[in-house]
């Protein structure tokens, strides 16, 4: 009889050949994982059910009364710490945008097959816990130390590895008050919900999330960089498709994005926008993880002319979202309305997106097509019935 082994139930990452569309395993996918309704763009700090949210494998069945977090490797003082003994610590708050680091992928062509992100994996939050820094100072670490590696609970079995997810950030940068790591335990003034990494969580300000390590367990401080599966083979920048053992680059900071919350009303299949003509209100908000949003343009004419947007100031919150709004003359017809962020770093937003093979980074401008009709009589017979 032969062995049994796991890569027999994972297969190895591919790139959809042309013509094939969007299969059962990616509907799966996305249908245990979910996006920010554009709409809900206009809370500055996204309602907890409607954050996007993204799960390697399950949920872990989480107690918080049993609960240790665990700090060892190179370090003075190993701990074992409860939750109330880090509730007892010095809590702060930020607010944080996070973002999928897979967010735009179903859009690329020729299309990674894996999560089917559009542009919707996106929230803000307000985040409660303990610096990083506070907890490694209290464990002391050692000057051989190189890089925090972070254990969460959650158990799987990805192109054959079977793991728990782990991730590493380096020294002394994760540990550092400018950096704002956190050892979450609320979301907007309340304990984490279950697929937020309740009952802690990392989370890292200005970094893409797979980061920030949900239903965290484990703080292991090592003399030599991780080369575990999410930190090694997972999110790299590879730039061939021919190509799938380039180690690549490593995927880090948030790339520059705005995005804008549709106007009007929308057909139900299509998901095209209906305005009457008139003065419309456009509005959004934008981000990057380098820095905060310099500017915001918007065109009407699918990125032939652009006009300015106002864009609201960052602070207090440097690690969140900005808004942004603008004033569109629409005449009947079709159009495009096109957005696009460039943050203080130069960053600008590509009308053409540059292909890895894992999908990531993608942050292509958002395009919304958009019909304006004279009265709602007028509108096709296909907009209006069943």
């Amino acid at each position: 009889m032969d062995q049994a082994s796991a890569r027999d139930v994972s297969a190895p990452a591919r790139i959809a050949p042309a013509g094939e569309g969007i299969g059962q395993e990616e509907l799966a996918l996305a249908a245990r994982n979910h996006g920010l309704p554009l709409e809900a763009l206009r809370y500055e700090v996204t309602p907890p059910g409607l954050h996007y949210v993204l799960v390697h494998y399950d949920i872990p069945a989480a107690d918080a009364d049993g609960w240790r977090l665990t700090v060892d490797g190179r370090v003075g003082t190993p701990l074992s710490l409860d939750l109330d003994a880090l509730r007892a610590l010095p809590a702060v708050t930020h607010r944080v945008t996070m973002e999928c680091a897979g967010n735009g992928r179903a859009l690329l062509s020729p299309r990674p097959v894996s999560q089917p992100w559009l542009v919707e994996a996106v929230g803000t939050a307000d985040w409660t816990g303990v610096p990083l820094g506070l907890v490694l100072d209290r464990a002391g670490v050692r000057p051989d130390a190189v890089e925090a590696v972070f254990t969460g609970a959650d158990h799987g079995v990805e192109r054959g590895v079977e793991q728990d997810y782990r991730r590493s950030l380096p020294l002394p940068y994760a540990a550092s008050d400018d950096s704002g790591v956190l050892i979450a335990y609320a979301m907007n003034g309340l304990p984490l919900p279950p697929q937020h990494g309740y009952p802690l969580r990392l989370v890292v300000p200005g970094w893409y999330g797979m980061a920030h390590v949900k239903w965290l367990r484990e703080i292991t401080l090592v003399d030599a960089p991780f080369t575990g599966f999410q930190q090694s083979v997972a999110y790299r920048f590879r730039w061939s498709a021919d190509e799938p053992d380039d180690p690549g680059e490593p995927v880090t900071r948030i790339a520059p994005r705005a995005l804008m919350a549709p106007p009007g009303f929308p057909d139900f299949m299509s998901r095209t926008r209906v305005v009457h003509p008139g003065p419309v209100r456009l509005r959004g908000r934008a981000w990057s993880g380098r820095g905060g949003v310099a500017r915001v343009e918007v065109s009407a004419d699918d990125g032939l002319t652009w006009a300015r947007a106002e864009l609201a100031a960052p602070d207090p919150h440097p690690w969140a979202w900005q808004a942004w709004s603008c004033l569109w003359t629409a005449v009947p017809g079709r159009h495009t309305l096109t957005v696009r962020a460039t943050d203080a770093a130069g960053r600008t937003q590509p009308l053409e997106q540059p292909w890895n093979r894992g999908g990531f980074g993608n942050n292509l401008v958002q395009r919304v097509p958009v019909l304006c009709v004279a009265a709602p009589q007028e509108m096709p017979s296909s907009l209006t019935a069943w």
